[in-house]
């Protein structure tokens, strides 16, 4: 008899997850074998689960990561030169809580954005806020938004994610105006989030990219010396799948 207004109850308190457990426990005939501590631990398990369900599903849509990639599904057999040691080290995410910074570095079609992704993946279901972005496509944005008004409001976004990863670092050289912007995302973050950086380029040539010593000197100051830095080399793994394909 208490089943439908006890339903009806839980919906309007939002306790959408509670009440889908107690009808599953009530359908299945469960409720019988069960103390008042067992079944509200149990309503309780359940709501706590979507909630947080929830929670990740909100981070990654705003995060827009650029692949749909987890931990779980990392090749480590894959000859790149991925130290597990230290990935499995990030994956834990007390670089993150410690506000330090990550360099994937290498060859195109190595997996670093993939990798990437994956990382900030595991940062939103750590209930970290996270916000991918690729750097051509982010400076042309940050143009667009100076003319509009809107620049103000995504520098203060990109300054306030927890986790940010710019992905494919070093394509072509800055400009004066993304220079600045660049240094100043960076020096809002810096000791207080995390950055990660994808990029072909070997570090000692991103001075050249950004195209101007001071700047370049402040920047790399900001990102680089708390990083933590993955190298990684080999044959293209996009180009490796095509060839087992090909051969299957």
């Amino acid at each position: 008899m208490l089943k439908h207004p006890t339903l009806d109850q839980l919906h309007d308190l939002g306790l959408h997850g509670m009440a889908k457990a107690f009808a599953e426990i009530a359908a299945g005939g469960e409720a019988e074998g069960l103390g008042h501590p067992e079944w509200l631990a149990l309503l309780l398990d359940r709501e706590a689960s979507l909630r947080q369900d929830k929670r990740v599903a909100a981070r990654l849509r705003i995060a827009k990561l650029r692949q749909q990639a987890s931990i779980e599904d990392i090749d480590y057999r894959s000859p790149r030169g991925l130290d597990r040691a230290l990935f499995q080290k990030l994956i834990a995410g007390d670089w993150i809580k410690a506000h330090d910074n990550l360099a994937l570095i290498g060859p195109t079609g190595v997996g670093k954005s993939w990798l990437a992704s994956a990382l900030g993946n595991k940062a939103c279901r750590d209930n970290k806020s996270v916000l991918y972005q690729r750097v051509p496509r982010l400076f042309e944005e940050l143009a667009l938004a100076r003319g509009d008004g809107r620049h103000p409001r995504l520098m203060r976004a990109l300054g306030r994610a927890d986790l940010l990863i710019l992905d494919d670092w070093g394509l072509e050289p800055l400009d004066a105006p993304a220079r600045h912007d660049l240094l100043e995302i960076l020096e809002e973050r810096y000791g207080s989030k995390s950055t990660v950086v994808t990029s072909q380029l070997p570090v000692d040539r991103w001075h050249e990219i950004i195209a101007d010593p001071t700047y370049a000197d402040a920047i790399l100051d900001r990102l680089i010396h708390n990083a933590h830095r993955i190298e990684l080399d080999g044959e293209s793994m996009r180009r490796t799948r095509t060839k087992q394909t090909v051969k299957a």
